[in-house]
Formats: C-alpha cells, sequence, structure tokens
C-alpha cells in the first residue's frame, strides 16, 4: 500500500526546496519524491495544501528524567548560581517520587513529539527515560551518564553502567518501532576522573559518545588553573583530591589528553570554545551541539552561532532541558539561533536540527532527510500562502 502527500512546498534537506511538491510513502518508507504531477498513481492522495512537509525535528540534547523541575530553577546570572538552584531542587526530589518524575517526562516527550521532533539524545542518570521514549514514539540515543571526580573503581562504574543501560534496552517492548540506542558518556571535564574517561573510551559501543564541554566561564577557569566556582563547588561537596593535576589548557585539550575526543563526539554547548578550540574539534571529527535558549537561562552567556558555522565543523541543536529552558520545542531553538546569527542561511539552520543532528546520534542512514529508502518519519508545517522563502519562515518562529 501506498500513498502521496502533497504540499505547496516539500523540504527534502539535502537539497532545494521544491515548490509544488509532493511525497510518495510505501510501507513507512520513503519512495519516492518530486514537483508536480506524481510519476506513480496510489491508491490514497491527501493534498495537505499550504503546508512544507520536511523531516521530522531532531533534538540532540535534552535531560527528559529533569521535567519534573519546569519553573523551579529560576535563571542565573551565572552558571554557578544555577547550578547550587539544581542541586538543592534534586536533593528535595520530584513530588510523587518515582512515578512523579516519570509522569512529568512523559508529558515532556509528548509535547515534544507533538511539536515536530521523531529523535532524541537524551542525557539519562537514572535510566527513567527509555521507556519513555518507547511509549511516545521517539526513537534515539540515550547516553547513560556518569559522574566521579575521584572513581576510585572506575571500571567497576563503567560496567555496572553498561549493565544497567543493558537491562533498560532488554525491557523496551518488542515490535516494531522507533530505534533507541544507548551509550555510557561523561558527563563534563569538571566532574570526571582522567582514569574514569578512559574506562569510558575503552568499554564505549558503536554509539556516539557525548560531553558537556566549553559551556561556562567557571569550566574555563577551572580546566585552565584550577580555580574558581567549580573548585569551591568540588571542595563543599568533599570530593576534591589533590591527584586531579591542573590541565592547564583549553576543554577541548583536556579531553583530547584523556582520549575522549574521538570521531564523532558530541560536544555540547561550546559557549566559550575559542577559534582554535574550533579548529581541533572539527580537525578531529566531533559534532558541536548548540542549545542557546539553556545557555542564556544558566548564565553561560550566548553561543557564538555563526562563528561555529564559520569554522566548518557540524552544528546540532538541542533544547537541554526543562530545569533550564521554557520548552523542549525545536522550532522554538531555531528562531533563538535565527536572532542570534542573522547571517547564517535559513537552510543551514534547519539542516541542523534535521540532517546533522540525525547523523551524530548515528541514526542519517534512517532520518534527517526525504530520501529514498528512508523513514517516512515526516512532518507537516502551515505555511501562509503569500510565503515565498519557506526555508526563512521555518526559523523565524513556528
Amino acid at each position: 500500500m501506498s500513498s502521496h502527500y502533497r504540499a505547496r512546498w516539500v523540504l527534502p534537506i539535502d537539497r532545494p526546496p521544491i515548490f509544488d511538491g509532493w511525497v510518495r510513502v510505501a510501507e513507512g518508507r520513503i519512495a519516492g519524491v518530486g514537483s508536480g504531477r506524481p510519476l506513480a498513481p496510489a491508491p490514497l492522495v491527501e493534498d495537505l495544501g499550504d503546508a512544507a512537509i520536511l523531516p521530522g525535528l531532531v533534538n540532540a540534547h535534552t535531560h527528559l528524567e529533569l521535567s519534573w523541575m519546569a519553573g523551579h530553577v529560576p535563571p542565573a546570572p551565572s552558571m554557578d548560581q544555577w547550578i547550587r538552584g539544581l542541586m538543592g531542587l534534586r536533593k528535595q526530589g520530584a513530588p510523587g517520587g518515582a512515578d512523579g518524575e516519570r509522569a512529568a517526562a512523559l508529558e515532556a516527550a509528548r509535547t515534544m513529539r507533538a511539536t515536530g521532533t521523531v529523535l532524541v539524545g537524551d542525557i539519562s542518570n537514572s535510566l527513567l527515560t527509555p521507556s519513555v521514549l518507547a511509549e511516545v514514539g521517539l526513537g534515539g540515543v540515550v547516553f547513560h551518564e556518569l559522574i566521579g571526580f575521584q572513581a576510585k573503581q572506575p571500571q567497576a562504574a563503567v560496567q555496572l553502567a553498561w549493565s544497567r543501560a543493558d537491562q533498560a534496552e532488554a525491557a523496551l517492548p518488542a515490535g516494531p518501532r522507533p530505534p533507541i540506542g544507548f551509550s555510557v558518556v561523561a558527563h563534563a571535564p569538571y566532574s570526571v576522573s582522567p582514569t574514569l574517561f578512559a574506562e569510558i573510551v575503552r568499554s564505549s559501543r558503536q554509539t556516539p559518545l557525548s560531553i558537556h564541554l566549553a559551556e561556562s566561564s567557571e569550566e574555563m577557569e577551572f580546566i585552565r588553573a584550577g580555580t574558581g566556582p567549580i573548585r569551591d563547588m568540588i571542595e563543599f561537596l568533599g570530593v576534591w583530591t589533590d591527584a586531579w593535576a591542573v590541565p592547564g589548557c583549553e576543554p577541548d585539550e583536556y579531553i583530547g589528553r584523556v582520549g575522549y575526543l574521538r570521531p564523532g563526539v558530541l560536544v555540547v554547548h561550546g559557549v566559550h570554545l575559542t577559534s582554535g578550540a574550533l579548529e581541533r574539534l572539527r580537525r578531529a571529527g566531533a559534532v558541536l551541539v548548540t542549545c542557546p535558549r539553556s545557555n542564556l537561562w544558566v548564565g553561560a552567556g550566548s553561543p557564538h552561532i555563526a562563528k561555529f558555522f564559520a569554522s566548518g565543523l557540524p552544528v546540532a541543536l538541542g533544547t537541554d532541558s526543562l530545569a533550564s529552558v521554557a520548552t523542549l520545542n525545536v522550532f522554538e531553538e531555531l528562531a533563538e539561533m535565527r536572532r542570534l546569527a542573522p547571517e547564517v542561511a535559513a537552510g543551514s539552520l534547519l539542516e541542523s536540527a534535521t540532517r546533522v543532528g540525525a547523523a551524530a546520534l548515528g541514526l542519517g542512514a534512517e532520518y534527517g532527510t526525504i530520501s529514498a529508502g528512508k523513514r517516512a518519519a515526516l512532518i507537516a508545517v502551515r505555511v501562509p500562502a503569500a510565503v515565498r522563502d519557506v526555508e526563512e519562515y521555518l526559523v523565524g518562529g513556528v
């Protein structure tokens, strides 16, 4: 059984927008795309009229398990203050315990899917969210994140993390559903010991790695000099060790020293990346995931979107969590990127939200463009008939 979907615009992403376009779908896969009258008849033709058909969006970085914090961690002037607010709230726990935490994550995931997202790069400490993604019909990668500044038994910690991930994967429902992969990853250069970094890399599988990197000025100070609010927090938590040698370099250089800067690694945030760091990351084959609305909320500053794109480094986008952003709507993230970087082509921004994000999660063969053979994970957006630049319209705030 096949069907055609027609619309004023079709955006394949890997080629220019098609005016008066159509997409043919057969057995859940894209069977063709073109303009004008479809070449092959189909038993079902749905004309969407003044709309744009495009690939489903990719939210390459979020924390669904923090969704219960929505509206409870106010914006802060510095990341140090925001982190302290987050830690204080997390110590209290979610209303309703684990059930309340899951219910909030489920509602957030449903809303995300309803606003056009089909793939997610979800950071999880508790592994609460794989079943949430499966229930809602979202695919992607669950990054089981480890934190351990001392990490006295790194091998045991990583083995346990993979065991938990394998159990979560085995518990997912059988039958046809979007793919959900798993990866054990490091949180950030200031919260993971060199030995834990090394063990995570040694035990890694085919899914990509991820890390929060160069997000704040406090992080930059700590990695360069071993001082500042992050040092104070580590000492306050009682986990400081004099065995940790101050790297005295940029964060990207540090993760390179410990072997974590591998091809395909998702470098998240990057607000304070220098031009030299961007070039080193590009040469290493990394992917930068930018989350501009969250960066402003937590006091990290505005990311240099135009500089990111000019560097040649692949740029994907994420929303981060509802603890640091008002919504998980990728279209709203696109609008913020457009505000920050009016000089970047609208088509490049849309590519970040689709093709680049899907490739970053290792799912580019199945998602991200409207190409024959890929999954028909498509969305349609109403577009006024008078619109002539459909790409610009879609990044302006849908």
